[in-house]
């Protein structure tokens, strides 16, 4: 006879995994890519980037909405935007924590075709953890995005906005990351970054690398 698992204990159990998979990014091997791959990366990401036009440092992070270690970062990338002029980040989702996270992860990028993108992941970055749909749009209606269009834009974008979240998955893995968030600063991959000192000594670094 199976028995049921009881509702505080299967969150406690989910807490727990969501909580082991973002670990893990922290625990990936830094790496050096090639200049050809970043390009791939970076060019024509399929979201708005941010920051300088002219950047000299691209910054790329594979995250998810409900990875705890990305939403404790969030002000930090936000930080370096600020105090940065020649830096840029491009922010890709990867919806690794459930369906609640690929629902969010469907929303924002379906945001794009309102020009609203960039609200979108600051809304839902920011939001408390998300465990249903109806929350990610409470977060996206409070943040002042028409959530009915975003619902018309998921059914009629649905197999672009697939085949981008297909390509960052592909692109994460290929780059050897375990979990979120995986961090990309310019063509080096970098883990153990938790606050805004790191972001910016791993731009030095790679701005440095520039003028070997």
């Amino acid at each position: 006879m199976n028995k049921r698992v009881p509702i505080h204990r299967a969150v406690a159990l989910l807490g727990a995994a969501i909580l082991l998979v973002a670990v893990a990014a922290f625990a990936q091997t830094p790496s050096l890519i090639s200049l050809e791959t970043q390009k791939r990366i970076i060019n024509a990401p399929g979201v708005p980037v941010l920051g300088a036009t002219s950047s000299d440092v691209v910054v790329v992070e594979y995250f998810d909405f409900n990875c705890p270690f990305c939403r404790k970062l969030a002000p930090s990338f936000r930080s370096l935007l600020k105090s940065d002029p020649k830096v840029a980040v491009v922010y890709k989702d990867w919806p690794i924590f459930g369906g609640v996270s690929v629902y969010a992860a469907r929303c924002a990028l379906a945001a794009q075709w309102q020009g609203q993108y960039g609200k979108a992941h600051e809304a839902l970055i920011a939001a408390p953890r998300l465990s249903q749909n109806e929350q990610v749009d409470g977060a996206l209606q409070r943040a002042g995005i028409d959530i009915s269009r975003i619902h018309r834009d998921l059914h009629q974008h649905s197999a672009e906005i697939e085949s981008l979240l297909t390509r960052n998955s592909n692109e994460a893995r290929e780059l050897g990351m375990r979990g979120t968030p995986g961090i990309l600063v310019g063509r080096q991959t970098v883990s153990n970054v938790v606050d805004l000192a790191d972001l910016q000594a791993a731009v030095s670094n790679a701005r440095a690398s520039l003028t070997k």
